[in-house]
């Protein structure tokens, strides 16, 4: 009886989990247009042709809560924004997740940002983008195993707008800054690091 119980209990938590990461991911059966949206632009594997120069205030202007029709049509836009990737980590679905803000934060504090995720197809064609380089590139405030003595480097991010409309309005956990915008560059398809030397970007290549 014991066992019978202990096996049906391991069942329904893996349904459970199974559920949850569908969920999340926007492939449950259940999962709404705007959902399964969101997993058909966060997938996308081509490499733009060019790319529109974009500042923090272009991207909060950009409309919110708007009929999934119009948003789509931004998402046709391939972008590069400039900022200081203030924290780094590795998302449930594996994607790379990093908050880049317009400036960076005095005393190590974090100020409002928006959301750039590198996904999984793109990391899997590169031998550069994995956490430790990504790390030691940005020098971000947090999400790296280093502390860094130095603050975060100046990037410039490249790739295609998306709208996360499930996470619209979602509040930060307790300590992070609030988001700039829900739009987000995702997936990221071009990575540029100040070189302060030289005084100009150099692409760090996939």
């Amino acid at each position: 009886m014991i066992l019978r119980l202990a096996t049906a209990t391991s069942v329904a938590l893996g349904l459970a989990l199974i559920s949850f990461y569908l969920t999340e991911v926007g492939r449950a059966p259940w999962s709404g247009a705007g959902e399964r949206h969101v997993r058909r632009m966060k997938e996308r594997t081509a490499v733009p042709d060019h790319y529109e120069p974009v500042s923090f205030d272009d991207m909060a202007a950009l409309p919110v809560r708007a009929p999934l029709s119009e948003y789509a049509q931004l998402e046709r836009r391939a972008v590069s924004l400039e900022g200081y990737i203030q924290q780094f980590s590795r998302a449930p679905d594996g994607d790379y997740h990093l908050d880049i803000a317009p400036r960076v934060g005095s005393t190590g504090a974090l100020v409002p940002y928006l959301s750039v995720e590198m996904t999984p197809r793109f990391q899997r064609a590169s031998s550069t983008w994995t956490l430790e380089r990504l790390a030691e590139r940005f020098r971000p405030r947090s999400g790296s195993r280093t502390g860094w003595e130095r603050p975060p480097r100046r990037v410039r991010v490249s790739g295609w707008l998306m709208y996360d409309e499930p996470y619209e309005g979602t509040q930060p956990p307790p300590g992070r800054p609030p988001h700039v915008t829900f739009w987000e560059i995702h997936p990221v398809t071009r990575l540029d690091v100040w070189n302060d030397s030289l005084a100009r970007y150099e692409e760090f290549a996939r």
